[in-house]
C-alpha cells in the first residue's frame, strides 16, 4: 500500500472537521439548513488553509442522499466517490492549466448536461485568477445564467486579479490564516493518532513557522516524522529548518527593552554562528512585540490568541514597555523586514538595527518631553524648588528673539518675581484680532534714552528675558537635560 503523507491523510471530510474556519463553515452550514443556496461560491485565501477542501466538503454536502445538507454522513457512496476523484458530477479544474478560452468554451457546452448520480454538477476551478482575459468573458453568461442543476465554486490565492463582472456574479467567502493553538492542537491530534512523541514546545515551534498555513505545518510535521523517528523535540525542529527557540527571542528582546546594545550584539553574533536565518529572526522578533502589544491592550484577548507560556512571560515582566516604544520598535522590524530580503551584508544591516532598537527608549523619552513642553500633555515630575512667577500679557516671549542658549555655564542668579514686576514697563492693550501678530510697542519710561533698534530685530527688557528664565516649562526643561541658559550677546558691528 503507497504511503499517504500528512496532508491528504488528514484532509478534512466534513464541515465538523475544519480547522479554523468557525465563519464559513457556520455561512455555507445556514446556506444548506435554509436552501438559500447561491449558484456560484468563491473561496479567498492564503495558501494551505482549506479552500479546496471545503470546496469538496460543500460538493459532497450538495449531492450526499437525503441533501442538500450540511450534516451528512462521509461514508455516503456519493461522498465517497466525490472524496475519492471518481464522481462524474463532480469536476475540478486547474486553472492555471486550463486558462484558455477553448477549455472554458468546452466546459459552457458540457453544463447542459444533467448529472448522474447527485442532484447537482459541481464545477471546481482552483487558482480562478489564472484564467486569461478572454476566458472570462466567455464564461461570464453561463456563470451568470447557468442551469439550476449546475454549481460553481471558485477558489483563488489573488483575488484582486479577478474581473469585478465575475465578482458580481459570487458568493465570497475570505478564509482566514490560522490561528497558532489551532494549529498546535490538531498537530498534536495528528502525532497521538500516527503513535509520535512531541513535545509542547515542539508543536508551539512547527505553528509559529507555519504563519496560519495548516497544510504547511502537516508537511512539516511530516518531514521530522521521517528524520527524527517516533519522538519529536523542540531541538530537532530548530536543527532542521534553521529556526530560533522562543527563549533566545526572549533574551534578543530582553536586551532591546534594557536599551543595552551590547548584549544584543552578542546575541546575535551567537545565533548568526549556528547558521540561524535572519529573516525569520526579523520576524519572529516582529512577532514577539506584536504579542507583546496585544498583551499590554488585553491581558484578555492575549490569552485566547497567544501561547500560554508567551502570555506567563509577559505577565512576569512588569513594568511591561511602553506601548509607544513597542509600536516604534515593530515598524522598525517590518522596514527592516522589507530591507533584508535584498541586502547583500544581511549580518550588517541587522545589527544596526538592534542599535537602533535599543537606542530608541532615550528617543521616545524625548519624544514625551518635547511633547509635554508644547502642550501635548502634562510635564514629567522634576524634583526641583518650585517657583510661582508673575504672568502677565507680555510675557510671552519668542525663544528665537530672546538671545536664550543653552550652555554648560552656570545661571546667573534669578531676582525675585516683585523686583522684576516692578521694573517692567506696563504693556498698551493688544489692537483685536489683527491680520498678522503684531508685537504692541511698550511706553518709554521717563528719563529713559531711546535705544536705536537694529534693522529686523527687536529688542527685548531684561525683565522679559528673566521671566522667560523662570517660566516652569523652560525650567523643567533645563532640568532634564542638565544646562543652564545664558545669554548671548552679539559684538556691535564696525562703521564701515
Amino acid at each position: 500500500m503507497s504511503y499517504l503523507v500528512l496532508a491528504r491523510k488528514y484532509r478534512p471530510q466534513t464541515f465538523a472537521q475544519v480547522v479554523g474556519q468557525e465563519h464559513v463553515v457556520r455561512g455555507l452550514s445556514n446556506a444548506l439548513a435554509t436552501g438559500r443556496i447561491a449558484h456560484a461560491f468563491l473561496f479567498v485565501g492564503p495558501r494551505g488553509i482549506g479552500k479546496t477542501s471545503i470546496a469538496r466538503i460543500l460538493s459532497k454536502a450538495l449531492n450526499c442522499a437525503g441533501g442538500p445538507r450540511a450534516d451528512f454522513d462521509p461514508n455516503d457512496p456519493i461522498c465517497q466517490e466525490i472524496a475519492e476523484g471518481r464522481s462524474l458530477d463532480v469536476i475540478e479544474i486547474d486553472g492555471a492549466s486550463n486558462n484558455g478560452v477553448e477549455q472554458v468554451r468546452e466546459l459552457r457546452d458540457n453544463v447542459q448536461y444533467t448529472p448522474t448520480g447527485g442532484k447537482f454538477k459541481v464545477y471546481i476551478i482552483d487558482e480562478v485568477h489564472m484564467l486569461s482575459p478572454g476566458a472570462f468573458n466567455a464564461l461570464l453568461k453561463t456563470l451568470e445564467e447557468p442551469p439550476a442543476h449546475v454549481k460553481f465554486i471558485f477558489a483563488t490565492t489573488e483575488v484582486h486579479k479577478l474581473p469585478a463582472t465575475i465578482l458580481s456574479r459570487c458568493q465570497r467567502y475570505d478564509l482566514r490564516r490560522i490561528a497558532d493553538l489551532d494549529i498546535a492542537k490538531h498537530l498534536s491530534f495528528i502525532a497521538d493518532n500516527e503513535g509520535i512523541k512531541i513535545s509542547p514546545d515542539a508543536l508551539t515551534l512547527l505553528a509559529r513557522n507555519a504563519e496560519g498555513g495548516l497544510r504547511d505545518a502537516e508537511s512539516a510535521l511530516d518531514q521530522l516524522i521521517t528524520f527524527c523517528g517516533k519522538e519529536i523535540r523542540e531541538q530537532d525542529v530548530l536543527d532542521m529548518f534553521g529556526l530560533t527557540g522562543i527563549r533566545e527571542i526572549w533574551a534578543l528582546a530582553e536586551a532591546i527593552e534594557a536599551g543595552d546594545p551590547e548584549p544584543a550584539i552578542r546575541q546575535v553574533r551567537a545565533l548568526v554562528s549556528r547558521g540561524k536565518d535572519l529573516l525569520q529572526l526579523t520576524r519572529e522578533l516582529c512577532r514577539y512585540f506584536r504579542n507583546q502589544l496585544i498583551y499590554h491592550i488585553s491581558p484578555e484577548l492575549a490569552a485566547s490568541q497567544i501561547d500560554p507560556s508567551e502570555v506567563h512571560h509577559f505577565a512576569a515582566m512588569q513594568p511591561l514597555p511602553p506601548k509607544d516604544l513597542v509600536l516604534v520598535w515593530i515598524e522598525e522590524l517590518v522596514r527592516l523586514e522589507e530591507r533584508i530580503r535584498h541586502a547583500l551584508v544581511k549580518e550588517v544591516m541587522f545589527e544596526i538595527t538592534m542599535i537602533r532598537l535599543a537606542q530608541q527608549r532615550e528617543k521616545v523619552e524625548l519624544e514625551h518631553l518635547l511633547r509635554a513642553l508644547t502642550g501635548g500633555q502634562p510635564i514629567p515630575p522634576v524634583d526641583r524648588p518650585s517657583i510661582a512667577p508673575v504672568r502677565s500679557a507680555a510675557a510671552t516671549v519668542d525663544a528665537r528673539d530672546s538671545g536664550v542658549a543653552v550652555a554648560s555655564k552656570p545661571q546667573p542668579e534669578a531676582r525675585p518675581p516683585e523686583q522684576a514686576a516692578e521694573e517692567r514697563p506696563a504693556a498698551e492693550p493688544e489692537p483685536e484680532a489683527p491680520p498678522v501678530p503684531v508685537v504692541p510697542p511698550r511706553e518709554n519710561p521717563a528719563g529713559v534714552k531711546e535705544v536705536p533698534k537694529t534693522k529686523g530685530k527687536r529688542e527685548i527688557s531684561r525683565a522679559d528675558k528673566d521671566e522667560f528664565y523662570q517660566d516652569p516649562a523652560i525650567q523643567a526643561a533645563l532640568e532634564r537635560f542638565e544646562a543652564r541658559a545664558v545669554e548671548v550677546r552679539e559684538k556691535p558691528t564696525q562703521a564701515a
